[in-house]
C-alpha cells in the first residue's frame, strides 16, 4: 500500500509559528511532525509515500529529499495554488496504482494502528474508510455517525455546540479506493469533508468508519500543538524517532527564523547543549 501525506496547508491558526516554517515541519521531541508520520508509516510496512506540498514546499523537499535517508521512497506532488484536501490528493494520482491507498493529514501526532484499519477496510469492501476517534470537544472536527456495522450514516463538519450529535470525529486519516479520484477534475480545488464525502453519502456508496484505539491529536492550533508536545514528553504517544534526536535540522530550514517558533517542542537538554544563544523552551 502507498500513502499520501497532505502537507500543503499554510497553518494560519499557528501564525507566527508558521511564518517561516511549514506546519508539518514544526518540532515535537526534536523531530519534525512529518518525520513522526513517516516513521508511523514505516512501522506499518508502508515504504512508498507521496507528500502533497504547496506552502514553503522547498523546506519539506530539501529536508526529506527522495526518502532514502529515511528508508523510504518519497515523491512530491506540488500544487501551484492550494487545491484543498481532496484536490491535493487528486494532484498526486500519477504516483498511485490501481490498489487502495492511505491518506494521512500532515498536522497530526498519532500512533494509531494502521494495519487494523486496513484489514477493516478490506473486510467491509469499503470505498472509503474514515479512521475515527473520540474527543472531549468535537466542535473543531468532522463528526461521524455509523450504524452497528460501521457504515457511515451521517457526517457533520465543525458543528455548533447546540448541533453536536456525537463526540466521534474524523481524524483526517483515510483508506481509499483509487476510483474515488475519478470524481474530480485535475487542478480544481476540492475538499473531502465538504465536497467528496457528502456526494458519496448521497449516492449511498459504501463509506465506513473505523473507530481506532491509540493516540491522536491534530496540531492545527496553539493549544493543541502544546498539548501534543506535553503528551509526547509524558510518553502518552508512541513516537520512535527516525534517528537519534537532533536539532540540527532546525537550522537547515526556515524554522529557526522566529525566536518564538524555534524552541517550541524541543527537549531542554538538547537546547542547552546545541547552542549557547538559544532561549529556554517557550510555551505556545
Amino acid at each position: 500500500m502507498k500513502a499520501i501525506i497532505m502537507a500543503g496547508g499554510r497553518g494560519s491558526r499557528l501564525e507566527s509559528l508558521t511564518n517561516h516554517c511549514p506546519k508539518p515541519m514544526l518540532p515535537v521531541l526534536n523531530q519534525p511532525i512529518l518525520a513522526h508520520l513517516l516513521n508511523l508509516l514505516k512501522r506499518h510496512h508502508i515504504h512508498e509515500v507521496i507528500i502533497t506540498v504547496q506552502y514553503m514546499a522547498d523546506q519539506i523537499e530539501d529536508f526529506f529529499g527522495d526518502g532514502r535517508d529515511f528508508g523510504l521512497v518519497i515523491h512530491y506532488a506540488r500544487e501551484e495554488r492550494p487545491l484543498g484536501t481532496a484536490g491535493g490528493v487528486k494532484n498526486a494520482q500519477p504516483y498511485l496504482n490501481k490498489r487502495p491507498f492511505l491518506i494521512i493529514s500532515g498536522d497530526a501526532i498519532t500512533d494509531i494502528d494502521l494495519n487494523q484499519a486496513r484489514q477493516f477496510h478490506h473486510a467491509k469492501r469499503s470505498l472509503v474508510t474514515l479512521i475515527l476517534t473520540k474527543v472531549d470537544d468535537p466542535r473543531p472536527y468532522g463528526l461521524v455517525m455509523t450504524d452497528q456495522h460501521g457504515r457511515i450514516k451521517h457526517y457533520q463538519e465543525k458543528p455548533t455546540a447546540e448541533a453536536i450529535l456525537t463526540n466521534t470525529v474524523n481524524t483526517g486519516i483515510y483508506i481509499m479506493e483509487p476510483s474515488v479520484l475519478n470524481m474530480m477534475e485535475p487542478n480544481v480545488a476540492y475538499d473531502f469533508s465538504y465536497d467528496i464525502f457528502p456526494q458519496l453519502l448521497a449516492q449511498n456508496d459504501p463509506l465506513f468508519g473505523y473507530l481506532a484505539a491509540g493516540y491522536w491529536r491534530d496540531i492545527g492550533s496553539r493549544p493543541h500543538y502544546q498539548a501534543a508536545i506535553t503528551d509526547a514528553l509524558a510518553g502518552k504517544v508512541n513516537l520512535t524517532p527516525q534517528k537519534p534526536p537532533s536539532i540540527e535540522w532546525l537550522w537547515r530550514t526556515g524554522c529557526n527564523r522566529s525566536s518564538e517558533a524555534a524552541p517550541v517542542g524541543l527537549l531542554p537538554p538538547l537546547l542547552q547543549s546545541a547552542s549557547p544563544s538559544l532561549k529556554p523552551v517557550e510555551q505556545v
